[in-house]
Protein backbone atom coordinates (compact mmCIF):
# COMPACT_ATOMS: atom_id res chain seq x y z
CA UNK A 1 0.00 0.00 0.00
CA UNK A 2 2.84 2.32 1.04
CA UNK A 3 5.50 1.61 -1.02
CA UNK A 4 4.38 4.21 -3.93
CA UNK A 5 3.12 6.48 -1.72
CA UNK A 6 6.23 9.93 -0.87
CA UNK A 7 7.70 9.15 2.40
CA UNK A 8 5.91 12.23 3.75
CA UNK A 9 2.58 10.80 2.86
CA UNK A 10 3.64 7.07 4.52
CA UNK A 11 3.90 9.23 7.40
CA UNK A 12 0.91 10.92 6.79
CA UNK A 13 -1.45 8.15 6.65
CA UNK A 14 0.53 6.39 9.55
CA UNK A 15 -0.51 8.96 12.28
CA UNK A 16 -3.79 8.99 10.73
CA UNK A 17 -4.38 5.35 11.40
CA UNK A 18 -2.32 5.67 14.95
CA UNK A 19 -4.21 8.97 15.77
CA UNK A 20 -7.73 6.32 15.79
CA UNK A 21 -6.21 3.58 17.59
CA UNK A 22 -4.93 5.80 20.65
CA UNK A 23 -7.71 7.93 21.09
CA UNK A 24 -10.82 5.77 19.24
CA UNK A 25 -11.52 8.69 16.19
CA UNK A 26 -9.89 10.00 13.34
CA UNK A 27 -8.06 13.14 13.69
CA UNK A 28 -9.96 16.31 13.08
CA UNK A 29 -9.43 19.92 12.52
CA UNK A 30 -5.39 18.56 11.92
CA UNK A 31 -3.68 19.96 9.08
CA UNK A 32 -0.08 18.24 8.53
CA UNK A 33 0.28 19.66 5.28
CA UNK A 34 3.28 21.66 7.26
CA UNK A 35 4.71 19.58 9.02
CA UNK A 36 8.01 17.87 8.29
CA UNK A 37 8.99 14.09 8.49
CA UNK A 38 10.98 14.75 11.69
CA UNK A 39 7.67 16.48 13.18
CA UNK A 40 5.42 13.89 11.92
CA UNK A 41 8.08 11.04 13.47
CA UNK A 42 7.80 13.07 17.08
CA UNK A 43 3.57 12.73 16.88
CA UNK A 44 3.97 9.00 15.62
CA UNK A 45 6.11 8.11 18.70
CA UNK A 46 3.39 10.04 21.26
CA UNK A 47 0.84 8.14 19.93
CA UNK A 48 2.71 5.16 19.98
CA UNK A 49 3.24 5.78 23.41
CA UNK A 50 -0.72 7.02 24.13
CA UNK A 51 -1.16 3.43 22.38
CA UNK A 52 1.05 1.65 24.70
CA UNK A 53 -0.01 3.01 27.91
CA UNK A 54 -4.30 2.61 26.45
CA UNK A 55 -3.19 -0.91 26.56
CA UNK A 56 -1.57 -1.44 30.14
CA UNK A 57 -4.76 0.10 31.05
CA UNK A 58 -7.17 -1.71 29.10
CA UNK A 59 -5.29 -4.93 30.47
CA UNK A 60 -5.64 -3.61 34.41
CA UNK A 61 -8.99 -2.80 33.96
CA UNK A 62 -9.96 -6.04 32.62
CA UNK A 63 -8.01 -7.78 35.20
CA UNK A 64 -9.97 -5.40 38.08
CA UNK A 65 -13.29 -6.50 35.95
CA UNK A 66 -12.39 -10.17 36.72
CA UNK A 67 -12.08 -10.04 40.02
CA UNK A 68 -15.19 -8.07 40.80
CA UNK A 69 -17.11 -11.18 38.45
CA UNK A 70 -15.94 -13.61 40.06
CA UNK A 71 -16.30 -12.00 43.64
CA UNK A 72 -19.88 -11.85 42.26
CA UNK A 73 -19.99 -15.14 41.26
CA UNK A 74 -18.70 -16.31 44.77
CA UNK A 75 -21.59 -13.99 46.59
CA UNK A 76 -24.10 -16.06 44.00
CA UNK A 77 -23.15 -19.06 45.52
CA UNK A 78 -23.65 -18.25 49.05
CA UNK A 79 -27.12 -16.84 48.09
CA UNK A 80 -27.79 -20.21 47.05
CA UNK A 81 -26.61 -21.18 43.52
CA UNK A 82 -25.98 -24.83 43.55
CA UNK A 83 -23.16 -24.37 40.66
CA UNK A 84 -21.77 -21.61 38.40
CA UNK A 85 -23.93 -22.87 35.35
CA UNK A 86 -27.18 -21.39 37.47
CA UNK A 87 -25.28 -18.46 38.64
CA UNK A 88 -24.83 -17.65 35.24
CA UNK A 89 -28.21 -17.74 34.41
CA UNK A 90 -29.03 -15.52 37.33
CA UNK A 91 -26.00 -13.09 36.26
CA UNK A 92 -27.67 -13.44 32.15
CA UNK A 93 -30.85 -12.44 33.66
CA UNK A 94 -30.03 -9.34 36.21
CA UNK A 95 -27.78 -8.62 33.03
CA UNK A 96 -30.39 -8.19 30.33
CA UNK A 97 -27.61 -10.00 27.78
CA UNK A 98 -29.97 -12.92 27.10
CA UNK A 99 -27.37 -15.87 27.61
CA UNK A 100 -24.88 -14.02 25.51
CA UNK A 101 -21.45 -14.28 27.08
CA UNK A 102 -19.67 -11.94 24.85
CA UNK A 103 -22.22 -9.60 25.58
CA UNK A 104 -21.70 -10.36 29.26
CA UNK A 105 -18.09 -9.99 29.00
CA UNK A 106 -18.95 -6.20 27.08
CA UNK A 107 -21.55 -5.38 29.81
CA UNK A 108 -18.93 -5.89 32.85
CA UNK A 109 -15.84 -5.08 30.89
CA UNK A 110 -14.05 -8.80 31.13
CA UNK A 111 -11.69 -9.91 28.41
CA UNK A 112 -13.85 -11.40 24.83
CA UNK A 113 -13.55 -14.79 25.28
CA UNK A 114 -13.33 -14.64 29.18
CA UNK A 115 -15.98 -17.68 29.74
CA UNK A 116 -14.48 -19.67 26.79
CA UNK A 117 -11.04 -19.36 28.61
CA UNK A 118 -12.65 -20.71 32.44
CA UNK A 119 -14.09 -23.63 31.54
Amino acid sequence: MFASMPQIDQLKSIYWEMYKDAYGIRPRGINMDSWSEDQLNLAIDGLERTIEANEIQRKEDEFDAVVKFEGRMTELGVLGAVDREMAMRWIHEAEGSQGDNEYLCFLNGLPYGYFNLIK
